[in-house]
């Protein structure tokens, strides 16, 4: 028999009651044992009994899964809970515990991990599976909003057992592509980029290197979702990203199957293309309205797995109205979705759907509830967001469009407004990117269709502008792709509302054609004059033909400035594929025009990148943190991947992945070899520190793993003596361990003061000061002298946005900090108490994620976001001076290193890459004439990158 319960305490309180009258109902259900409720609620034993100890009041959730296991009646216990709750003055809740999932996606598309969930489409989904098997290349076409998807994402993609790779195309579709075959075949995304844009044969030829060594059965799968962005948001790169899909499926060898989710209204679009409308005559699988019975179990069948019920009334009329309609699933998602909020006890109504306003009702109404919650400054921001995320039909409806963050201004009203719409789910946050959750928003919401057809032209207008802005910034703001003429006219008289960033492009623009047509009129008045000097020069016609000798030697140098920063920008673009040409293509730029541009394409052409691509050849995921062991010849990266890696570097030029991986549960955010280099610390996302002997670099051996803080531990820094380590964390705080024992290492205090998350820490070279940087826009001083009782000193206050990086300079003279504003700040620490601020460089065009002192202190190394790293002189902290920006990443870079000799630089980026460079100029040419001058570059190679110059290969003619 079950153990009989505690006897509830004397009294009459509104708990003991509620307690009371629950026994009550366990008593008439014939007093279940808790072990058999608990099977039937999914709730603990201990946590049921503790439900009618009278002891304190249970959630609602608890209740009702209690009351269920007893065979009561959810509504009335519902309504009991509120009542003794507003007895005891304790909040209402929702019938939901935190971090319930809602059985319905609502407007975003079901994702591969969300297949559980998906019903409705199973008859599509073995349709395709079948059409898949019997040929190569399939298309599955249909409406807006009919599911296609999510059809692919939550239905095919878990249903293949073959190797899959899903994406959508963006602005940018061979970019893209090469970022995903990147980490499928090995190489740097920059290589294949290059590749399948000289070829997109290119794309069959990776996939069979891929599978080699693979049954000759096995294929990989692309899934390329939203293809119409091919159409809408692409360039240039469309024919050869159309090309490379079909050739990949459809040659003779292929290893590959391609399935396209396209919009309907988009299919003449496709058949523009000859071979595209080729493979398109046999391969269209088409996404029509779900049947009735196909909407029964996709409204249904997610209640059920989450043990709630649909309300008969509630499913005639939702299947009424969705029924036949090819566009209306996002509807009836963000419907049931809404309807779910406002459900009775485990039950989804008819008057919970009623009160969401229906199925276009419940969109709009979420949309206007969204927008009637701003302030007049926030509105106007959601104007300007929503409209950018449309792209303009052009025989089409209107679609989405993705932004980054940084066409945005980013100013507390804009952080709110997507922060709100976000949490609206009206807009899809990632990382740094932005988009509509569902072109159904564009349909179904009044106030966004007013705002795209009240001034079409003006939006379009809008449009080239960001495109132009982002174009000028890429080209670090060359006055070559400014405004000029109409297009200058056009955008400075329509009505727009303009970014920080397109308000700096136009005011560029002004003045340059300002600058142009001041010049014109010197020009005019020159030619007035040299009119009549003409007839004086006729006279004298030595004088002439000296004036014709010096013109010429201005058009000389202006054709070979020219040559130079074309040949630059070349020599950067075929590093990866055509290294040897590269590399003497850079030299010989560099030395027609000796120049700041053409010293950065040089060290950046001699950039070598780590191997990537999974198993041991590198990372699949972005590289998160980076350094350099303390004999300079190891370097460890950690990644998103969920991986650190050691890399044997003794050869600069051949890297070498260790056999060795230390593995962690989640994104390795930081990582740190201490001062002997047999230790490696990890720091996680999944809130812990984890120390590595890596003595045998063979084989890192896991010695402790450190817990206590709270959120996500974002850095970690030894001490230079080693006895310390320090950790940065987003629980607000910094925490710091004694390891002079690892196997025994243990918390010796917690730093607190910082309001927001912690991220970057730095020990000074005497290990007396630590350095914390955080999201409250501030650096904080410490002295560790006795770790277990540090103390504040001071606070270094004036970056306008998140701190994300600090390092202190060799001499603990000087700390740099760099932030999401943008800036790096060097400061005088040597009063630690009373810092100074001492000077702000800018140059970058993104945040700023880090900064590294070279070991004498005289150079800084920063990493942005904007996908550069930059050299700083701050020999002089209070003078310093921009030495060389580093390029070639193709994503942000998110972490940066000095070697120990000073002579090489490691940085990490979101590409999946990490790349080693040189910081002398003079250390890169030499380099690139001993290791990259054969073949020699020919005659013929000069004449198409260098003409007109005389041939004079680099390296022979030193």
């Amino acid at each position: 028999m079950p153990r009989g319960e505690r006897p509830l305490e004397v009294g009459d309180s509104p708990l003991l009651r509620f307690a009371a009258r629950l026994r009550k109902l366990r008593h008439q259900a014939g007093s279940p044992a808790y072990r058999q409720m608990a099977e039937h609620a999914h709730y603990s034993v201990s946590t049921l009994s503790e439900a009618a100890a009278g002891r304190r009041l249970p959630t609602l959730a608890v209740t009702l899964a209690y009351v269920c296991a007893c065979g009561g009646d959810p509504l009335e216990w519902e309504r009991i809970w509120q009542e003794t709750a507003a007895d005891m003055d304790v909040p209402r809740q929702p019938a939901v515990e935190p971090g319930q999932r809602a059985p319905y996606a609502g407007l975003a598309a079901f994702r591969t991990q969300d297949a559980e969930w998906f019903f409705g489409r199973e008859r599509l989904v073995a349709q395709v599976l079948r059409r898949l098997r019997e040929q190569r290349f399939v298309v599955v076409i249909g409406a807006s909003g009919s599911g296609k998807s999510s059809l692919l994402r939550a239905g095919l993609v878990p249903a293949l057992r073959q190797r899959t790779v899903v994406f959508t195309p963006g602005p940018r579709p061979v970019e893209e592509c090469a970022i995903h075959i990147a980490a499928i075949a090995g190489g740097t995304p920059g290589r294949w980029y290059e590749e399948l844009r000289a070829d997109p044969a290119n794309l069959h030829r990776a996939l069979r290197q891929a599978l080699a060594a693979e049954p000759p059965e096995n294929d990989i799968v692309l899934v390329v979702d939203q293809f119409e962005e091919t159409f809408t948001q692409g360039t240039a790169e469309d024919a050869a990203f159309i090309s490379a899909l079909v050739t990949a499926a459809r040659a003779p060898n292929s290893r590959c199957r391609v399935v396209l989710a396209v919009r309907a209204d988009f299919y003449a679009h496709c058949v523009r293309h000859p071979d595209l409308a080729r493979a398109l005559h046999d391969a269209q699988v088409p996404v029509g309205p779900m049947s009735l019975d196909e909407l029964r179990s996709a409204i249904v069948q997610p209640a059920v797995r989450s043990g709630l019920t649909v309300e008969g009334a509630l499913l005639a009329t939702l299947t009424a109205q969705a029924h036949g309609r090819p566009g209306v699933l996002p509807l009836l998602s963000h419907a049931l979705l809404e309807t779910w909020r406002r459900r009775r006890g485990n039950a989804l109504t008819l008057d919970g759907f009623r009160a969401t306003g229906g199925l276009e009702g419940a969109l709009a109404r979420t949309a206007e509830t969204f927008y009637e919650g701003l302030t007049t400054a926030q509105r106007d921001v959601a104007r300007q967001v929503f409209t950018r995320l449309t792209a303009l039909g052009e025989g089409t409806e209107d679609t989405r469009r993705r932004m980054t963050r940084a066409e945005l201004d980013d100013t507390p009203d804009v952080r709110v407004v997507l922060e709100r719409a976000a949490a609206a789910r009206l807009l899809l946050l990632d990382q740094d990117r932005i988009e509509l959750t569902h072109e159904a928003l564009i349909r179904c919401w009044p106030r966004l269709h007013q705002w795209l057809t009240r001034d079409r032209e003006a939006l379009r207008i809008q449009r080239r502008l960001t495109e132009a802005a982002d174009l000028w910034e890429s080209l670090d703001r060359d006055a070559g792709a400014l405004y000029r003429g109409a297009a200058l006219s056009m955008a400075r008289n329509a009505p727009l509302c303009p970014s920080r960033r397109e308000r700096a492009f136009l005011q560029a623009s002004v003045e340059a054609a300002a600058v142009e047509a001041a010049r014109g009129q010197r020009r005019s008045r020159r030619m007035r004059q040299l009119a009549a000097l003409l007839a004086v020069l006729l006279v004298a016609a030595v004088g002439a033909v000296g004036v014709a000798v010096r013109a010429q030697q201005q058009l000389t140098r202006q054709r070979d400035m020219a040559l130079a920063q074309e040949s630059s920008a070349q020599a950067v673009a075929l590093r990866a594929a055509r290294p040897a040409l590269a590399a003497q293509l850079s030299l010989a730029a560099l030395r027609l025009v000796p120049g700041a541009a053409q010293q950065d394409a040089l060290m950046s052409t001699m950039a070598v990148a780590l191997p990537n691509g999974g198993g041991q050849q590198g990372h699949t995921q972005a590289i998160s943190s980076v350094a350099f062991g303390p004999n300079g010849r190891w370097v460890a990266t950690g990644s998103f991947d969920h991986t650190v890696r050691l890399w044997n570097i003794t050869d600069p030029l051949r890297p070498v992945p260790g056999p060795g991986v230390m593995h962690s549960p989640d994104v390795a955010t930081g990582v740190a070899f201490s001062p002997d280099g047999r230790l490696v610390a990890t720091a996680g996302r999944d809130r812990t520190v984890r120390l590595w002997d890596v003595g045998d670099r063979r084989r890192p051996v896991l010695v402790r793993t450190l817990t206590g803080h709270r959120d996500i531990v974002f850095s970690v820094a030894f001490s230079p003596d080693g006895r310390l380590l320090a950790s940065g964390s987003y629980d607000h705080t910094v925490r710091l361990w004694n390891v002079t024992e690892p196997s025994r290492a243990r918390l010796l205090s917690a730093l607190t003061g910082h309001r927001l998350n912690v991220k970057p820490v730095a020990f000074s070279p005497d290990g007396r000061l630590l350095a914390s940087g955080s999201d409250d826009r501030t650096v904080r001083l410490w002295d560790v002298t006795d770790g277990r009782r540090p103390r504040p000193l001071g606070v270094l206050t004036g970056h306008r946005d998140f701190v994300d990086a600090v390092a202190i300079s060799p001499d603990g003279r000087t700390l740099a900090s760099g932030s999401d504003d943008r800036t790096i700040r060097l400061w005088n620490i040597t009063d630690p108490r009373h810092p100074v601020s001492l000077k702000t460089l800018t140059g970058h065009a993104d945040v700023v994620t880090s900064v590294a002192f070279s070991p004498d202190g005289r150079l800084l190394l920063s990493g942005s976001n904007d996908r550069t790293s930059r050299l700083w002189d701050v020999t002089d902290p209070r003078t310093p001076r921009a030495r060389h920006v580093l390029t070639g990443h193709l994503g942000a870079v998110n972490a940066v290193a000095f070697s120990p000799d000073e002579r090489l630089l490691l940085t990490g980026s979101a590409d999946h890459t990490a790349q080693l460079w040189r910081p002398d100029v003079a250390d890169a040419a030499a380099l690139a004439c001993s290791s990259r001058a054969h073949p020699t570059i020919t005659e013929k190679q000069w004449r198409t990158y260098l003409p007109g110059v005389a041939y004079q290969p680099p390296c022979e003619h030193g």
